[in-house]
């Protein structure tokens, strides 16, 4: 199986961009689709990004679209989530997910990472 290790969380101020990694472990990341989520403790966890095994699709909650970019490195067994333009109300606990046989915004992936704390001031 594979283990995922989320990084790059922190504290910014509204506008201000993150870059969050998510880094694989056990296994390739190339036989997985992955996906970010996020949850804050007054909501359930909820999607923002997507793509798929090689790459060439991708998928955004519409709250982020045009802000957010997922992309991946199959190579280094990393998946990435740049975030611009950020807002207070895309603060949470971003986790990273992989699963070898879904892609898509539900919450049926296999694998979870631990997440990484993202605050928004504004």
């Amino acid at each position: 199986q594979v283990q995922l290790v989320e990084s790059g969380g922190g504290s910014v101020q509204a506008g201000g961009s993150l870059r969050l990694s998510c880094a694989a472990s056990g296994r390739s990341l190339s036989i997985y689709a992955m996906g970010w989520f996020r949850q804050v403790p007054w909501k359930e966890r909820e999607f923002v990004a997507a793509i798929d095994w090689s790459g060439d699709s991708t998928s955004y909650t519409d709250s982020v679209k045009g802000r957010f970019t997922i992309s991946r490195d199959n190579a280094k067994n990393t998946v990435s989530l740049q975030m611009n333009s950020l807002k207070p109300e895309d603060m949470g606990v971003y986790y990273c997910a992989a699963d070898k046989h879904y892609y898509g915004s539900g919450g049926n992936y296999d694998y979870w990472g631990q997440g990484t704390q993202v605050t928004v001031s504004s």
